[in-house]
């Protein structure tokens, strides 16, 4: 698995040909509280760069943006009863959905985790 980041402080992990999609911990401490996770619908097809999920928290609403393109295959419904994930597992069980994804030539552009760290760091 490789694990990849925006600098709109998105992650992706990258297993094979899925994506697993969701926001940093550092942008989940900037938005505080979250009450509200709006997912993509299955087999929505997202083109990189496209508005892919909305999270909003006590502070605001925030685009979550597509990190690759690809069709989206599962969301993680856990966070319909319980978005206060995001805050205390950003990384991990907070992640919003899982794609496809059609071009990994995307992923070229993305940060790794050590560059990711000093671009927040430079914040």
């Amino acid at each position: 698995m490789s694990r990849f980041y925006t600098d709109e402080h998105e992650w992706v992990e990258v297993e094979g040909e899925t994506a697993t999609v969701g926001i940093t911990d550092y942008a989940q401490e900037q938005l505080g509280d979250i009450v509200f996770v709006d997912t993509p619908e299955i087999g929505a097809e997202l083109e990189q760069g496209d508005d892919a999920a909305v999270v909003e928290s006590v502070k605001a609403a925030s685009d979550v943006y597509a990190v690759v393109s690809g069709t989206v295959v599962e969301i993680n419904e856990a966070l319909e009863d319980e978005p206060s994930l995001v805050n205390s597992s950003a990384e991990e069980d907070g992640w919003f959905y899982r794609q496809t994804i059609s071009d990994k030539s995307e992923l070229d552009d993305l940060m790794d985790e050590k560059a990711y760290k000093a671009f927040v760091d430079g914040l």
